[in-house]
């Protein structure tokens, strides 16, 4: 699976803070996206989804992520969100060489899902990173009962 900006969410000029959604699954990083675009009302955001292994298969890339990240990049920083386990180390990694991702690159600390939601929705509204990133932190505290 290739990394990708989803179907209408390429964002228009100007800096704006890009949202990379990073799964085991391709499918799923792209179906996460493509509602978080939905319900932040087919939003301008610049979001990539980055699932899988290049070849299809599951797992994490860091060449897959690094393309996404970089797609999504309108000079604002990027949130990047993950699902579990490898997601998470290999961003980590990336962040910490300095030098694969864009400027302003942040891994997010927030469940995958409502966190994708809230981060698209606050970026579509033109906050800036530090903003997506306390929204799509704050999902933690979504109560479901």
């Amino acid at each position: 699976m290739s990394a990708g900006t989803v179907d209408g969410a390429a964002g228009g000029g100007g800096a704006q803070v890009g949202v990379v959604l990073v799964s085991h699954s391709g499918p799923v990083a792209e179906s996460v996206a493509t509602m978080a675009i939905g319900l932040a009302g087919g939003a301008t955001t610049p979001v990539a989804a980055a699932g899988g292994t290049p070849d299809g298969g599951l797992g994490t890339s860091a060449e897959l992520i690094t393309k996404a990240a970089r797609t999504v990049d309108r000079g604002a920083g990027v949130a990047i969100l993950v699902d579990l386990g490898s997601a998470v180390l290999t961003v980590k990694a990336l962040v910490a060489e300095g030098d694969e991702l864009p400027a302003g690159s942040r891994l997010v600390d927030a469940p995958f899902v409502e966190g994708a939601v809230a981060a698209v929705v606050t970026a579509a509204a033109g906050a800036d990173l530090a903003a997506v990133v306390a929204a799509a932190e704050e999902a933690y505290g979504y109560r479901k009962e």
